[in-house]
């Protein structure tokens, strides 16, 4: 009898030490300035597709966390492949007509507040505010990253 056994190895960034001294001493600041061009240049439509990438990033600039890649393990010619999964999208009218009248402006208030956050409550806020940052794709186009 033959046994299979399947191995899916996970980005893993730096330790928390390493995560926590980096977001101190450059990641609050450098988040600020990110997250700032980033908005500018998605609200300005011509600059959206690299600021949405950099909005997408917001997490590992601000804290090193490595990017999140969904993938699921399927199984081809009698071996199993990671494939990645990318989630069914709402259409690109819907997604436009909200960045258009709601996700331009709203993103900002949701990208201020968890800066706020993240900055003004010593430490304490910071799960809310990197929750919050990891929806930003979400609140700026609808996008189900």
């Amino acid at each position: 009898m033959t046994s299979t056994s399947v191995r899916v190895e996970q980005e893993k960034g730096p330790g928390l030490l390493i995560r926590a001294i980096y977001f101190i001493f450059i990641g609050l600041w450098l988040g600020g300035v990110w997250t700032t061009i980033a908005w500018i240049l998605t609200v300005s439509i011509i600059g959206l597709p690299l600021g949405l990438m950099m909005l997408n990033r917001i997490p590992q600039v601000m804290t090193l966390k490595p990017v999140r890649i969904n993938r699921y393990l399927v199984q081809e010619n009698g071996r199993w492949v990671t494939r990645a999964a990318n989630k069914e999208q709402a259409s690109f009218l819907a997604r436009a007509f909200y960045f258009l009248l709601i996700g331009w402006w709203f993103s900002a208030l949701w990208l201020a507040a968890a800066w706020a956050i993240s900055g003004v409550t010593l430490g304490l806020g910071l799960p809310l505010a990197f929750w919050m940052f990891d929806r930003v794709p979400a609140v700026t186009t609808l996008s189900n990253f």
